[in-house]
């Protein structure tokens, strides 16, 4: 079941536009339970927020969890018509199950956008935190104050929409480039960069 964040006075963005068009972007936050989703523009340096919020999955079996993400990033594929798409990557948890579940929700969410002809950037959580707040190593609620400043939004957007956004906003600032550059010469090490 979609909740969504109402967008203020948004036009829709047609992908077959000039270069110097505005270019929408979709973030999604991979949840078994809430899939996040943050629509914005950019046009230029300046970012304008579209539309965000929740996919939430039924109590039901793996199946129809991953079919009610796979339809509801279809709805909203289909509503915002973005030209791209950025997805945070799956950390490696300390329980091995939920992580195998959270990398069938996120193969879900990649599966949405490319059946709709997306191309799909990565990011770790790391380098979305790095290029909204300045630091790798932010919590969630400086993550949310970021984002609400960064798009000025009258309020916070929920946790889950405020991740989408952010990674959204990650691939805005920087794509791929941003991305190789973070981790050039480092490695992830438990969480954490080590030289």
């Amino acid at each position: 079941m979609i909740q969504p964040r109402a967008s203020k006075g948004s036009s829709l963005f047609t992908p077959h536009s000039s270069p110097d068009a505005r270019t929408r972007i979709l973030g999604i936050d991979p949840g078994l339970r809430i899939t996040g989703f943050g629509v914005i523009d950019k046009n230029g340096n300046q970012l304008s927020y579209v539309a965000s919020g929740r996919i939430r999955t039924p109590d039901a079996d793996l199946a129809a969890r991953l079919k009610a993400i796979l339809d509801g990033l279809g709805e909203v594929i289909g509503g915002h018509r973005p030209a791209q798409v950025a997805i945070e990557k799956v950390f490696v948890n300390v329980n091995p199950t939920s992580t195998l579940l959270l990398g069938q929700a996120r193969g879900t969410a990649i599966c949405a956008a490319v059946m709709h002809g997306l191309p799909v950037a990565e990011y770790t959580a790391l380098q979305v935190k790095q290029a909204v707040v300045g630091n790798g190593h932010a919590q969630k609620r400086q993550v949310q104050e970021m984002v609400r400043r960064l798009l000025r939004l009258e309020g916070d957007p929920t946790p889950d929409a405020a991740d989408a956004l952010a990674c959204a906003i990650c691939h805005a600032h920087g794509g791929q480039g941003l991305g190789r550059l973070a981790t050039s010469g480092f490695r992830v090490r438990r969480g954490r960069l080590v030289k």
